[in-house]
């Protein structure tokens, strides 16, 4: 989708219409924009994973990990929901900002509690929510702003890249998180969130994102909102009146479930989503048991580490996943844009990364040993990459502008939620039956998902045709 301008000079060449002011300065907008989400995951990342670790070292309980998963991820799943809309109506780069800000405040006063001695699994939860919503608001905001700042052509490789960034931060934070908290106490890594989020911010700052309409002063991003109207034509309520905005964003939520159901690529790749994320994300949530019931005792030497206990068996574990996601989007990133260049190309590529995803999810129950079972683990990662670099795309580049937000809102929302109930599901089966069924369970459900993109896809050519 390219944003055009709706007039032009009299006499002016008909292709200066079709130029798309994105393609002006878009790799400096673009390194900018990932430069600083880097930066802002990878703080908030090494303070994740060392909460979580406070937490299991402190309380030893499983009630405390599970109030610390909830006040950790469904704060997000909701406030998602409302987030989508606000990406719509709002400044995007102010939506991706401020969160930051916000989340820098309260991590600024977690830390002074744990310095002067107070701090307590109450005041962590709270944390824990408020960084938790303020991922709600902000996930949906980055990836409508994506396409702000980048030509349609571009997006698939963009994506990618962000994928990579993000599986590169599964490998080296965890790794900082633990350095960090044998080295300095645990206040002053707190301060290493606020730090990479003032960086982050910064960066972000930095960005101009390029006038919508080249004519259109009023609608261009850096205004107070992105339109004065909504996408019916409707004028914008009163922020002044509390209930008259939280009727109309009840009204956006509706307008985009409505919408993204409506098209056959935004509902594959939405439902394809949440559905592979409640199948064969919840069980890969299990194989701390997987790892430690089914290869207990059995070492494998690699010739450059020996896995021998059970830590460095998990370790290999989380690290074998993030190296396949880091190495398919890699893939992506080189030749995605190349291969894929139609709606119609992603979405098959989607619907075979899911039936990957479910293939291999079924692998790991099936492992015969641990070395042909870490080898799985490194595909199922390269599968999961060749899934989300081509979501995003689709639901970046078939969305109308005004629509981007909430349907990268709802889809945070259902796949978020997707997981923890997936783990309602399977979780307790893990403990009546095999736990090597489980996952056989999850990958076998997962292989249907991909069917039904599959379906879509073929609906929404002859949609088009």
């Amino acid at each position: 989708m390219t944003f055009q301008s709706q007039t032009a000079t009299a006499g002016a060449p008909e292709t200066a219409l079709a130029h798309d002011p994105r393609e002006d300065g878009w790799t400096r907008r673009v390194a900018l924009l990932l430069a600083g989400q880097a930066f802002s995951l990878l703080g908030s990342s090494i303070v994740q994973y060392a909460l979580w670790w406070w937490i299991v070292l402190e309380s030893r309980t499983g009630a405390s990990m599970l109030f610390a998963t909830l006040f950790g991820v469904v704060p997000q799943a909701i406030v998602s929901m409302f987030g989508g809309p606000m990406a719509d109506r709002y400044n995007r780069k102010i939506l991706i900002m401020l969160p930051d800000l916000i989340i820098a405040g309260v991590t600024v006063f977690l830390s002074v509690s744990f310095a002067l001695g107070w701090a307590n699994l109450a005041v962590i939860f709270a944390v824990l929510f408020i960084r938790s919503a303020g991922g709600g608001i902000q996930m949906p905001a980055v990836q409508s702003f994506i396409p702000d700042v980048t030509p349609a052509g571009r997006l698939l490789r963009v994506n990618s890249i962000y994928g990579v960034i993000n599986s590169a931060n599964m490998i080296v934070a965890p790794a900082l998180a633990a350095v960090l908290i044998n080295m300095v106490p645990l206040w002053s890594i707190l301060l290493v969130d606020v730090a990479t989020a003032i960086i982050g911010v910064g960066f972000v700052a930095l960005i101009r994102v390029p006038a919508k309409r080249s004519t259109d002063a009023v609608t261009a991003a850096e205004g107070p909102t992105q339109a004065a109207t909504d996408v019916a034509g409707e004028p914008l309520p009163d922020v002044s009146l509390p209930l008259a905005v939280l009727k109309r964003t009840l009204a956006d939520i509706k307008d985009g479930f409505a919408y993204a159901m409506g098209h056959p690529y935004l509902k594959g790749v939405i439902l394809g989503d949440a559905f592979t994320c409640f199948m064969s994300v919840a069980p890969m949530n299990l194989t701390l048991l997987l790892m430690t019931r089914e290869y207990e005792g059995i070492d494998l030497n690699l010739g450059f580490v020996n896995l021998t206990t059970a830590s460095d068996k998990l370790a290999a574990n989380e690290l074998g996943l993030s190296v396949g996601m880091l190495l398919g989007g890699a893939l992506m990133s080189a030749f995605g844009s190349k291969l894929l260049r139609r709606a119609h190309a992603q979405m098959l590529m989607v619907s075979f990364g899911i039936a990957m995803v479910g293939v291999t999810v079924i692998g790991l129950g099936t492992a015969t040993n641990l070395l042909a079972y870490l080898i799985i683990d490194l595909l199922n990662g390269v599968a999961s990459a060749l899934c989300v670099g081509p979501m995003r795309t689709i639901m970046q580049s078939e969305s109308d502008e005004s629509m981007t937000g909430r349907v990268f809102g709802l889809d945070t929302t259902l796949s978020t939620f997707g997981m923890p109930l997936g783990m309602l599901v399977f979780a307790p089966l893990a403990d009546v039956i095999p736990i090597a069924w489980v996952f056989i369970a999850g990958g076998l459900l997962t292989l249907p998902v991909a069917g039904y993109v599959l379906y879509l896809t073929r609906r929404g050519v002859s949609a088009r045709a």
